[in-house]
């Protein structure tokens, strides 16, 4: 088992749960509660890592990222190293690539929240944040929680955006996707089938999870 990998990927997924999670809550709940002009175009953009292959999508954020590119120059002048292959552009890309896992469950679970419970938290003279903070988001924790099981559990995971943008760099890039993938390459198959059942294992309890919470939000919603 190559801890320094494992730890590596805990240490990954944390920050982009610690980044990604705010800024889902915020898009979530604007996709669930308003219209506005251009709200298809934002709920596409939000799917795009869905669907887009993961090594198109590394290689665009790759090119991004860059030295070359007005992401990477920026970065470069600021704190004076590149952000391709490096831990900093490994976050912004595990960031980008999850968008779509952390906000789908969030938007659903205040799209649970039944209406007349907004509209009597904001008819008693509650200010909106605070029935931001009283009334919808402990009614939104199912999908704000299962957001952020299953972006935990694939950021584990990830290989494709992973691979192209960090590489692997032991004890920077490499996570224990590209390890157990070095592992096969060197006929170290002992090492690869124990990784791969510590991430089987984690996926398994992730989806576990996520499965709970996503029919306590579909009770919300027969409920309402």
């Amino acid at each position: 088992m190559d801890w320094t990998a494992f730890r590596l990927s805990v240490e990954l997924g944390l920050w982009t749960l610690a980044l990604l999670l705010p800024v889902s809550i915020w898009l979530g709940r604007v996709l669930a509660f308003r219209r506005f002009p251009g709200r298809g175009f934002l709920e596409a953009a939000v799917a795009l890592p869905l669907v887009l292959p993961p090594t198109v999508l590394g290689f665009y954020l790759l090119s991004a990222f860059g030295a070359g590119a007005p992401l990477g120059a920026a970065w470069q002048a600021l704190f004076g190293q590149g952000l391709a292959f490096s831990f900093s552009g490994l976050l912004l890309a595990s960031v980008i690539a999850n968008l779509p896992f952390a906000v789908q469950p969030i938007r659903n679970g205040f799209a649970a929240i039944p209406p007349p419970v907004r509209e009597a938290a904001a008819v008693s003279g509650l200010p909106p944040w605070r029935v931001f903070a009283r009334i919808e988001l402990p009614l939104a924790w199912p999908g704000i929680a299962t957001a952020a099981v299953l972006t935990f559990a694939h950021t584990l995971g990830e290989f494709g955006v992973v691979l192209m943008v960090g590489g692997a760099i032991p004890g920077e890039t490499q996570t224990v996707a590209i390890a157990i993938y070095d592992r096969v390459q060197a006929f170290d198959d002992r090492s690869a089938a124990i990784m791969s059942a510590v991430l089987l294992g984690v996926s398994v309890v992730a989806l576990g999870l996520a499965n709970t919470l996503s029919r306590r939000v579909g009770r919300q919603r027969r409920d309402g």
